[in-house]
């Protein structure tokens, strides 16, 4: 029985460094998202800046996991077999929830994953040992008490750090303004001494609290002495400031790179950490269990997780070492970070989630609370509060999402509320409170302006949706993951990790294919980012040549789809095609945002000439998808309510039309892909001679209405078919007319 043990303990730090890797990808963007969105230095100075942080924390952390030894369930009523059986299952269940988030780059708490499947997984074996037992009860086995702090902690911690976000970024932006290098004379000592104080406060009240030289002598003197500490750190680092102010150093990078280093730290000492926690409580049962379980598993209790457990100097070091590879290797990190910047955006671009009623509701609402306030607000007040509020004036580096100001707030405000939530003893998440502070910054830097705030506000949503969906499928994974574990035997365990790789290995290759198909955004980062007018206009024809590729090879798919699918009622394949349909209309809207922004990057001249083309270009390709939109809707509903099929004569004529049509879009989007526009003319020919076949195909349709020789409802589907996929002719056609004139250059 050992062995078996001896190899789930060994799979348990298998699944450990796994677990450390996504964790990292996921909190990343807790210490890098401000650093990164405001350019604070090269992504490389970041990394190594942020990786020193890990690195310390981690080697300086005590390593205690006490939520895994008895922060969830009482050990003393579990045995050995079920420890173990519960600690595989959360091992199992975190490592796949964990990635599965990442590759959506969505940002989620790794300490409410953590709690929620202990509860999940300590629930399942409880109620079976309630079930066998008539002195147990639920309250026995399962501490309840901190699943309900964590859940209470997500409301507050999230309306606390959005709220005080919100308000000290508009006290800030009042007194540096956007242009904060004329407002900064002897005012950004003030502010360099309380955000470095801050920090430094942070740091030891979060970062350093368990950390393995902070004896409790030390922890005592920290706290009789504190402030004492905090005024001698601000009058230093005031004095510092303004040194260094004077010495052209720039303090708000300082400031920014001084709190990216405490957060790093503060997370790995106290967070990420924990992650070997749940390896180590088995670790520790298994030693136990060896040393004096008498070889039965299962009357052995395991009394000994009462207490707590140090780790060792080698898993620490190697737990920060693999903290710092994943944080400069992994692609996932930079998709969750991208997420948060994006959102937090100061400029207009490209949206990344789409609108929802809800935010249509709160952006309405706030719309009107706006009004209110603007109507009893005197005028002048209003002049000299949009004097401090000219996002023209915005001091933003070359390709930064915000500026270093706001950075700042949200590093120093986002310690600060972690420290005071660890000081009153509550179990804080680092990433909803620096994710709530940043869209709180970000709300009142004016950077949600009508044009894009419905857009944000849905992003926001989403990542707080996220974190709930998190603890509800954290908690019921893992309960029937414990079930299958506990009742399985051996084989379930086997299955349940081959199915853990499976499903890690295809989230992997399904990422890998998702990047690769956006590998078309990079030609428009390099269009954002460009100055040169000709380059620009070079590169926003190969961008649409990519983004109109796309819609054609949608159309080739999903026409073909449609069409063959009804003629053989085939209910699936319809459904499908108005799935991708629906999904086509999104990411066209989002193409023609886009564009639109792009086309800024273009001299007055070129927009002149080429615009009007580009414009064309976009509305020809957003009525081809709404045609195929509206061949697809009556096929589905004809087929879906079982009416009468086309006749054998209708498929027939309809069949030859609709391959030469294919081939027609299929040979428009090899021209249009290799920028290739010879020939074009046969092109021209053989859409108006499909046009007239089409027209031919509707004045038959109609005789056989006259006559009565067939279905009516039939007859109306099969004209509807027939009108749309002229429509998909016509607009075809015109859209390779335009692209031509768009892409060539004219003398």
């Amino acid at each position: 029985m050992e062995t078996i043990y001896l190899c789930i303990l060994i799979f348990l730090f298998v699944l450990a460094v796994f677990d450390l890797i996504v964790g990292v990808s996921n909190d990343a963007v807790n210490f890098l998202n401000s650093a990164v969105g405001a350019k604070a230095a090269s992504f490389k100075t970041i990394l190594f800046i942020a990786g020193v942080g890990i690195f310390i924390g981690a080697s300086l952390s005590n390593g205690m996991m006490d939520i895994a030894r008895h922060g969830i369930y009482q050990p003393e009523h579990f045995y050995f077999a079920e420890i173990m059986c519960i600690l595989l299952a959360v091992m199992l269940t975190d490592v796949v929830l964990l990635d599965v988030f990442n590759s959506m780059g969505m940002p989620t708490s790794t300490t409410v994953s953590l709690v929620f499947e202990l509860l999940g997984g300590t629930f399942a074996l409880a109620l079976i040992k309630v079930h066998n037992s008539d002195i147990l009860a639920l309250g026995d086995l399962i501490n309840t008490d901190k699943a309900l702090s964590v859940i209470m902690a997500i409301f507050v911690s999230v309306a606390i750090a959005f709220f005080f976000g919100m308000l000290v970024q508009w006290i800030a932006r009042v007194i540096f303004t956007f242009n904060y290098t004329k407002k900064m004379k002897y005012s950004i000592a003030l502010f360099g001494g309380i955000a470095a104080t801050s920090i430094i406060y942070f740091m030891l009240i979060k970062g350093l609290k368990d950390s393995s030289f902070m004896t409790p002598e030390n922890k005592h003197w920290i706290q009789d002495n504190t402030l004492p500490l905090i005024t001698v750190f601000f009058v230093f680092f005031t004095l510092l400031m303004q040194v260094l102010h004077w010495l052209k150093v720039n303090v708000f990078k300082v400031v920014v790179l001084m709190g990216t280093f405490a957060l790093a730290l503060a997370f790995a000492g106290n967070d990420l950490v924990n992650f070997i926690g749940v390896p180590l409580a088995g670790f520790s049962s298994f030693i136990d269990y060896t040393a004096n379980g008498s070889g039965n598993p299962d009357n052995f209790l395991m009394t000994s997780l009462l207490g707590p457990a140090k780790t060792p100097w080698y898993f620490l070091i190697g737990a920060g070492a693999i903290m710092v590879y994943a944080l400069c290797t992994s692609k996932k990190a930079h998709a969750v970070i991208k997420t948060s910047v994006d959102l937090s955006r100061q400029d207009e671009g490209e949206e990344t989630f789409g609108s929802t009623p809800i935010a249509r509701t709160i952006v309405r609402f706030s719309m009107t609370l706006a009004n209110g306030i603007s109507r009893i607000t005197p005028n002048s007040t209003k002049k000299w509060l949009d004097t401090r509020f000219r996002k023209d004036e915005a001091i933003i580096a070359d390709g930064a999402a915000f500026d270093l100001v706001r950075a700042s707030v949200n590093l120093v405000l986002a310690g600060l509320l972690i420290a005071l939530g660890t000081s009153l003893k509550l179990p804080l998440s680092t990433t909803y409170v620096t994710f709530m502070v940043a869209m709180g910054t970000s709300l009142a830097d004016r950077a949600w302006g009508r044009d894009s705030a419905v857009y944000r506000i849905t992003g926001v949503l989403s990542v707080i949706g996220g974190w709930f969906i998190t603890a509800g499928a954290a908690f019921t994974i893992c309960f029937f993951v414990a079930l299958v574990l506990h009742y399985g035997g051996n084989i379930s365990i086997i299955a349940l990790i081959g199915i853990a790789v499976f499903i890690l290995i295809r989230s992997q290759v399904m990422y890998k294919k998702r990047k690769a198909k956006e590998q078309g955004n990079e030609t428009l980062k390099q269009l954002m980012q460009t100055t040169d007018s000709e380059e620009a206009l070079q590169l926003m024809r190969k961008h649409t040549r990519e983004e109109l590729g796309k819609v054609l090879e949608y159309a080739e798919t999903n026409f073909e789809l449609t069409v063959t699918s009804f003629l053989h009622e085939n209910l699936r394949g319809l459904r499908r095609a108005m799935g991708s349909t629906k999904f086509e209309k999104q990411l066209v809207k989002q193409m023609k945002r886009t564009g639109t922004v792009a086309m800024c990057r273009l001299d007055n001249n070129t927009v002149l000439e080429k615009g009007l083309y580009y414009y064309q270009g976009n509305d020809f390709a957003s009525e081809l998808v709404y045609s195929i939109s509206r061949l697809c809707e009556p096929c589905l509903e004809h087929i879906d309510n079982n009416f009468n099929p086309l006749d054998a004569i209708q498929k027939g004529e309809f069949s030859d039309a609709a391959e030469d049509i294919t081939y027609l879009i299929q040979q428009c989007r090899r021209k249009l892909e290799n920028n290739d526009y010879n020939n074009m003319e046969e092109e021209i020919r053989r859409a108006n001679d499909l046009n007239g076949q089409l027209s031919l195909l509707k004045r038959k349709e109609l005789q056989r209405i006259q006559s009565q020789s067939g279905s009516i409802r039939v007859s109306m589907v099969y004209l509807t078919m027939v009108q749309e996929a002229q429509n998909v002719v016509t607009y075809t056609i015109n859209l390779m007319k335009v692209s031509r004139k768009f892409q060539i250059e004219t003398d």
